[in-house]
């Protein structure tokens, strides 16, 4: 279901990552931090990640925005990079990639199920449907739910664990910020731009070559989906006719 810009309300409800104004200028005994208050505020948040959006926390996007210098010399320290779309004002952080050396990571990695996986590349595909016709991804609960239940296999007995599970692929993407909920709605969410940048459209292309592949096997996916064992987050798609095995985050 697409909607008009009129039909949405930008007022999102947010989590606990919203922007922390609070006693800026505050400090604790024996502080030897040598960057602002809010400039720490927008360095904790986006290393807690999964990124700083503009459209939420307009705060924390102008901190970046203006101590973007001091923001980049701090995650350099730490071996990451960081990554600003300004168009969509969102901002996350990356490894930092040096040919020829082999750095520590302090990303954390995030596991996700075949499903979960599965959904995000919906999820992915919806939005770049929406911004080709200039719209915002609106998304309903029952149509991620219609989506995933072709991973269902034939003949499978415990339908209700099947749909538990396709659940908790929902709530994975509301808990990584991939799904905002719309205000005023029960059951209506907007796609976070910033799943554009995570995911890239080479990993969209490669993967959903493979996932439907197996969209036609329905019990080989269903294996999969209703497998407990979880997969490393970051996917190499640069194979699209290996089956997917990882969900990229």
């Amino acid at each position: 279901m697409s909607l008009g810009e009129e039909d949405l309300d930008d007022d999102f409800e947010v989590s606990e990552e919203q922007d922390l104004d609070d006693d800026t200028d505050a400090t604790f005994p024996g502080d030897r931090g040598t960057i602002a208050m809010p400039t720490r505020r927008a360095l904790v948040q986006l290393l807690a990640g999964p990124s700083i959006d503009g459209s939420r926390q307009s705060k924390l996007w102008e901190t970046v925005l203006k101590d973007e210098a001091a923001l980049r010399a701090q995650l350099h320290n730490l071996f990451l990079d960081l990554v600003l779309d300004h168009d969509h004002k969102v901002a996350f952080t990356r490894k930092v990639i040096a040919e020829g050396l082999e750095l520590p990571t302090l990303l954390r990695k995030q596991n996700l199920t075949y499903l979960e996986s599965a959904l995000v590349l919906f999820l992915r595909q919806r939005l770049t449907q929406s911004e080709a016709q200039g719209e915002r991804a609106v998304i309903s609960h029952q149509e991620m739910v219609e989506h995933l239940s072709v991973y269902e296999r034939d003949k499978n007995v415990d339908h209700s664990r099947f749909e538990r599970q396709i659940e908790g692929a929902v709530e994975k993407a509301k808990k990584l910020s991939l799904l905002r909920k719309l205000r005023g709605t029960e059951d209506r969410y907007e796609v976070s731009p910033t799943l554009r940048i995570l995911f890239t459209a080479e990993d969209v292309s490669a993967l959903a070559r493979a996932y439907k592949g197996l969209a036609t096997k329905p019990a080989a996916a269903s294996e999969r989906a209703s497998g407990d064992t979880m997969l490393p987050a970051e996917a190499d798609a640069s194979n699209p006719e290996e089956e997917p095995t990882h969900g990229r985050i």
